[in-house]
């Protein structure tokens, strides 16, 4: 009996390990892992298609073979990065396609405009386009490392491998965009940030142009200042062109979110007329989310527009909500807690109609579909509860919980669970009669611990730390919100001989 154990155990043994190397290869047969590969190649065959166009003319395969080991090994780390860094794209294949025939694009640009008029600043150029689009489009970390990759890369197109001026005057153009660009809100940031980058590339040419020659300064100020004009004239076009940039790459810049934040965007304006309490509500939730997320670095102003628009889809029945009804009577006395739940939900549908018919920005879409996350509408189903106990049928089911809960998805970024968080704790200190400092806070605390304990802040990442500073931020503007006032005296009444 013993060796039949022993022969199990063995065995066990045996199937685990090779079950665990065949997990440690699966990967590979993963759709988006082979997908990623292939766009991989894609940008390795036209990199080299480009930077080897000479060796390819003169059919000299060595040179040729030397050129495609040093653009494998340069995109390699690219990858590395990549996979590191950026997973998203491994999975997002139009983003990946986007950044390969952006940067494939810029480099054979550079290549053309080298050829034709022998000048190298071109490299200067596209590598400013390459670093403030990237910054745009992605974070500054990623922009800087890509960046890095494209003028390495970019030091072949001149032809002189051992002239490092081109290498540094291009991270001189690059990096004070990947650095300094880390949002727009305004149309002069890009107009400032080209005047500080103009201003380093022209210290770095110059200062290299003069190192080159030997200490002669002549032709020193010339090449200096054509990679500053042309440093400062790339980030002013690109400037004009974000509009494009923005419907390429499906990205949002700050001064899109300024502009749909405007109380006159029809949407806006068409809350405020048929729900003002709703607007009302979606206002102050735009102001407590936009301080939560800056109390944790996060995009406060995507946060405040996001909570503009969260509850648009309650125009279609604006008089369903408690914040538009006016009085006492409640439109839902009427109907059943089933239909009450089902036009209550039924405004997280509606709202993502109204977000596509007016055309949001898919950025703001989130935050209308995961503000409840999958939540259950709980005062319908304590009500379907208290009317399953009166009826006092024994055989009939209970209302099934799943039934009143939201359809979700569930908040995948941190600022959509912050919109999420704000609504709820907004909503239940406006149920309070007497709303203090130290009330508030309990009830903010509650309302987080409810929904951590749910589930509804498993797929955005949400740490424990900054779901307290949240809370912490959130409480104190309500707080404020919620001020005692002073009862102004009433005025002595007035003789009946004086009235």
């Amino acid at each position: 009996m013993g060796f039949f154990n022993s022969t199990t155990s063995r065995r066990s043994r045996v199937r685990k390990d090779i079950g665990g190397r065949f997990d440690d290869i699966s990967w590979l047969a993963n759709p988006d892992v082979i997908y990623s590969a292939l766009i991989w190649l894609l940008f390795v065959l036209a990199s080299v298609a480009v930077l080897g166009y000479e060796s390819i003319q003169q059919r000299s395969y060595i040179r040729l073979l030397a050129t495609v080991v040093v653009v494998v090994l340069i995109c390699l780390a690219a990858a590395f990065h990549i996979c590191q860094y950026q997973k998203r794209l491994l999975k997002n294949h139009a983003r990946a396609i986007g950044l390969v025939v952006l940067l494939a694009s810029l480099l054979a640009i550079a290549k053309i405009a080298v050829a034709l008029t022998g000048h190298a600043f071109w490299t200067t150029a596209t590598a400013v386009a390459a670093a403030l689009i990237l910054t745009i489009a992605y974070s500054q970390r990623f922009a800087m490392a890509m960046v890095l990759f494209y003028c390495v890369l970019g030091c072949f197109v001149t032809g002189r491998l051992s002239d490092v001026n081109v290498l540094l005057t291009m991270i001189a153009a690059a990096a004070p965009y990947c650095f300094f660009v880390k949002e727009i809100r305004t149309r002069m940031k890009l107009l400032e940030v080209s005047l500080v980058a103009a201003v380093t590339v022209f210290l770095m040419a110059a200062a290299l142009e003069f190192l080159s020659s030997a200490g002669r300064s002549a032709g020193v100020l010339e090449v200096a200042g054509t990679n500053a004009a042309i440093t400062l004239v790339v980030g002013v076009l690109i400037q004009g062109l974000l509009p494009v940039l923005e419907k390429v790459f499906q990205i949002s810049t700050s001064m899109t979110l300024l502009d749909y934040s405007d109380a006159n965007q029809p949407l806006l304006r068409r809350l405020a007329m048929e729900a003002p309490g709703t607007f009302s509500h979606s206002l102050l939730i735009g102001s407590i989310a936009e301080a939560a997320a800056e109390a944790i670095g996060r995009n406060g102003l995507l946060c405040r527009v996001g909570a503009y628009y969260h509850d648009i889809g309650k125009i279609n029945k604006p008089g369903y909500f408690v914040e538009n009804q006016l009085g006492f009577i409640s439109w839902h006395k009427e109907l059943s807690p089933a239909m009450s739940q089902l036009i209550i939900v039924g405004h997280v549908k509606d709202g993502m109609e109204l977000a596509k018919e007016y055309k949001l920005p898919a950025v703001l879409w989130q935050f209308i579909e995961t503000h409840h996350g999958t939540t259950i509408v709980e005062y319908f189903y304590n009500e379907a509860m208290k009317q399953h106990e009166q009826k006092d049928a024994p055989d009939t089911p209970p209302p099934s919980e799943g039934g009143f809960r939201y359809p979700g998805p569930k908040p995948r970024t941190k600022e959509a669970a912050i919109v999420m968080l704000a609504d709820v704790a907004e909503g239940a200190v406006r149920s309070l009669s007497e709303p203090t400092p130290t009330k508030i806070e309990a009830v903010v605390h509650n309302m987080a611990m409810k929904r951590l304990q749910d589930g509804q802040f498993d797929e955005c990442d949400l740490s424990l730390r900054e779901l307290s500073r949240i809370e912490a931020s959130i409480s104190k503007t309500l707080a404020a919100h919620h001020h005692g006032r002073i009862a102004y005296p009433k005025p002595p009444e007035m003789p009946p001989e004086q009235q």
